[in-house]
């Protein structure tokens, strides 16, 4: 028993070693100037920008993905509005929920999938965002990245 305990030690070890030595890249979207910075060679396939030009999606090898957008507030929301609504929803499973003056942070789960959401509310009417979901098998790997990657995230 004890030398799977050194073995899983080890194993989790690794993965976040991993992680931390992982090339970063910021991605700074041009519409609403939102940008996050996060591991490229963990989040290594860019998928087709949306029309509108809001952000962008990546998706990692092992099933996580993260996307980086804005997007103009035309309900007048604020965090707390955001916060409850996303509790009322239903369709997850709330167990993170933190907001201060202009930013939010969500994280649960949805099924088998972990999400860890934050968002930024900013005096110019826009709202930045970050969005990570990976699935709950991967915690040991991504919950270390989550608050890494939500805590770079700027928009003017």
């Amino acid at each position: 028993m004890k030398h799977v305990r050194t073995l899983l030690a080890a194993a989790m070890f690794l993965a976040v070693a991993q992680a931390a030595m992982s090339e970063p890249l910021t991605y700074t979207n041009e519409r609403f100037g939102t940008s996050a910075t996060f591991p490229a060679d963990i989040f290594s396939e860019q998928q087709a920008p949306p029309e509108n030009s809001d952000g962008l999606t990546w998706n990692s090898a092992d099933g996580a993905s993260l996307a980086i957008f804005g997007s103009y507030n035309v309900l007048d929301e604020t965090p707390k509005s955001r916060q409850a609504e996303a509790k009322a929803a239903g369709d997850w499973e709330v167990t993170y929920s933190k907001t201060g003056k202009n930013w939010l942070v969500l994280s649960g789960f949805e099924g088998e999938t972990v999400f860890y959401e934050r968002y930024f509310f900013a005096d110019s009417g826009t709202v930045h965002g970050v969005v990570l979901k990976y699935p709950r098998s991967l915690k040991s790997k991504y919950d270390p990245l989550s608050g890494k990657i939500a805590a770079s995230l700027k928009g003017p």
